[in-house]
């Protein structure tokens, strides 16, 4: 592995602020700078690689149209291109365990735990599954409890994603036909089956708790996605249900807030500047000090640009927002190796052009992941 010293740079630790020089070796990052080859950081920044929380942007690489890759393993490969270019360390793979089958189905699960499995070895992220179990689907909660286990999956969410009025009405849902045909079932199969789990609703509670006591008792840290009220926050917080995903409105968010529960929130809809699906804006909530920590979602590169667009470039000022993109994130899944600059971590990296606030490099576990442009010269001498 390689053994570097980096100087007359902006090096920059949310926690710990500005630092004079880094240097790391056998993977880690040394508690003095005196060891390595050096290397020069003017006109560059270098930070803690981001860990991202959840990202479903993973499906475009496994699966960009039927029948284009042979192996799940080819797209992962991929993925691991694009993450370490949008400067992601610790990537947090959002799957679904879900009734909308296709890539949310409980068959593609299983097979994303095997070809991650089967290809970590070559891959230079970090990458690991959350998974996120639709909650009524009560009947595969024990089936959920072993694959978690033995897929080591140390973060589940909680989704509802069931069109609960429409279904109460004896209403069709909309845009029935095209997903029913993304699940591989005709229209009236795939509505019976809504309704149901609609039908048994009065089930979940009880259900849920339950597996929410057993995946705690793992050792597995659980979220609620897209908490609407206060009410639903309480709910979940009930269960155990410590983390916050996306809640839709900004009661939920300080209810949330009130009680310690740490808020995820998505960096595409900080960079758009509003929700896609028309609720509150992340802007919003940060202004408001509503966010713990900025994910993904459906876009990786947001990740690095939100983090930039809020700290007005890349500056000391960038420390506070990139804590949302490192540190905090280490600390909401117990990563207690990585997310700052401290020594004896993980040499998880990313360094940006300052002028541009373009990726130049990204190391992982002290391995380059990515590297391009000038400073590409810069380290290879």
């Amino acid at each position: 592995m390689l053994s570097l010293r980096f100087h007359n740079g902006l090096i920059l630790d949310p926690r710990l602020g500005v630092l004079e020089e880094l240097a790391i070796a056998d993977g880690r990052i040394l508690p003095d700078g005196a060891r390595g080859r050096s290397v020069d950081l003017q006109g560059y920044a270098l930070l803690p690689g981001a860990i991202d929380l959840h990202g479903d942007g993973f499906e475009r690489h496994l699966a960009p149209r039927r029948g284009a890759l042979r192996t799940t393993e080819e797209g992962l490969l991929a993925l691991d291109a694009e993450l370490a270019a949008a400067g992601i360390t610790t990537a947090i793979l959002a799957q679904f365990w879900s009734w909308e089958g296709g890539m949310r189905s409980p068959d593609f699960a299983r097979e994303l735990a095997r070809a991650l499995a089967a290809t970590r070895a070559r891959l230079r992220t970090d990458m690991q599954i959350q998974l996120r179990l639709e909650t009524h689907m009560i009947d595969d909660f024990d089936t959920v409890e072993g694959f978690v286990a033995e897929a080591g999956i140390r973060y589940v969410v909680f989704n509802d994603h069931l069109p609960h009025q429409r279904l109460a009405e004896g209403r069709r849902p909309p845009r029935l036909t095209g997903q029913a045909l993304k699940s591989g079932r005709n229209p009236e199969a795939h509505l019976r089956l809504m309704q149901d789990l609609h039908a048994r609703s009065g089930e979940v509670p009880d259900r849920l708790t339950a597996l929410a006591a057993a995946l705690i008792a793992r050792g597995v840290t659980l979220g609620s996605h897209d908490d609407h009220t206060a009410k639903d926050r309480a709910a979940a917080r009930q269960m155990g249900v410590t983390i916050a995903e996306f809640p839709e409105t900004e009661e939920a968010a300080k209810a949330a807030r009130d009680h310690g529960d740490p808020i995820i929130l998505g960096a595409p809809n900080v960079m758009r500047g509003a929700s896609h699906a028309g609720n509150v804006s992340a802007r919003t909530l940060i202004e408001a000090e509503l966010c713990d920590a900025l994910v993904s979602d459906y876009h990786y590169p947001s990740l690095k640009a939100a983090a930039l667009d809020l700290a007005g470039g890349v500056t000391p000022a960038l420390g506070p927002v990139w804590d949302k993109i490192s540190a905090r994130p280490a600390e909401m899944l117990g990563l207690t190796d990585r997310g700052t600059l401290q020594p004896g971590n993980r040499a998880d990296l990313v360094v940006l052009e300052r002028a541009t606030g373009q990726v130049a490099a990204s190391f992982s576990g002290g391995v380059v992941s990515f590297l391009g442009g000038g400073f590409a010269e810069r380290l290879l001498g």
